[in-house]
């Protein structure tokens, strides 16, 4: 009877030493993290939909005025944004991006006009700082007293939560500064963009289209304005809310300043070279 027992409880440590054994040698499955797509906005067919052409494994979600085209780039999850024209459109554009996607940058890209007499059609400008051309205060002036554009002040709506009376901080231009790694990479693949030059400089963005060579001279003089355009700054200022790497690239269409004409091919060769930006960002992800 002892011997019996001592061969039962034999086999039960044989057996529980044989579970222990399989259960140490289970192997778990690894799950990587996603990776953050980054978003690339263009307000116009023609400055999306070249770009999103191009990208693999390809599906579309819309919202509202917008088309997210949702796919990859050599692997890397990537998403351009038709955002429609205007300030309104891509704020609301950008914050929906935000909020669903989760984005590790975005770049705002697209057409302009030109501001600086020394850049011609088909030159690129890196947003090196973008700001609100619309925000402006008027001086007060009575009946018959006439306007004057030139001694508009500007006016940072972001500057408080309480109205911007007189002598304010809101008395001031809010410039939003592009993030440091994409205008590396974006300087880093510059020598490959063959249709003009790549520079650093100021892109002026308003729902305003401005035709007078002495408003333009005014804003390029007063605010260091590039070029200008209808979008770039209130996507700066929601990426600013959320704290999202942000960076406007912006070719120019045309400048009245030295009667550069409108060409809309520039808007693909935008996209060519920001698709080279994207590439070389994503480099410098991964490393």
């Amino acid at each position: 009877m002892k011997n019996l027992f001592k061969k039962v409880l034999l086999l039960m440590v044989l057996s529980a030493s044989a579970v222990y054994a399989q259960v140490k040698s289970v192997t778990v499955p690894s799950h990587s993290v996603p990776k953050q797509p980054i978003i690339i906005q263009g307000p116009m067919p023609i400055e999306a939909q070249n770009l999103a052409a191009r990208l693999e494994n390809v599906r579309e979600e819309r919202t509202g005025n917008y088309i997210f085209y949702i796919g990859t780039l050599e692997g890397y999850p990537v998403i351009v944004t038709k955002t429609s024209k205007g300030m309104e459109n891509t704020a609301a554009a950008t914050a929906i991006a935000i909020e669903r996607f989760k984005p590790a940058a975005i770049i705002n890209q697209g057409t302009s006009g030109g501001h600086d007499k020394s850049l011609n059609v088909g030159d690129i400008v890196l947003g090196k700082r973008t700001f609100n051309a619309g925000n402006f205060k008027t001086l007060t002036k009575n009946e018959k007293e006439g306007s004057n554009p030139f001694e508009w002040l500007p006016m940072d709506v972001m500057a408080s939560e309480g109205s911007a009376g007189e002598g304010t901080d809101a008395e001031k231009v809010r410039y939003y500064e592009g993030n440091p790694m994409l205008l590396k990479a974006a300087n880093a693949v510059k020598s490959q963009y063959k249709r003009g030059k790549v520079v650093e400089g100021t892109v002026a963005s308003a729902n305003f289209w401005n035709n007078e060579i002495d408003r333009i001279n005014w804003l390029h003089e007063e605010f260091g304005s590039s070029v200008e355009e209808m979008e770039a700054a209130s996507a700066a200022l929601i990426c600013e809310a959320y704290k999202v790497p942000f960076l406007t690239v912006r070719v120019l269409s045309n400048n009245k300043t030295n009667g550069g004409k409108y060409d809309p091919s520039t808007a693909k060769d935008c996209q060519d070279y920001v698709e080279k930006i994207v590439k070389e960002y994503i480099k410098m992800l991964e490393k």
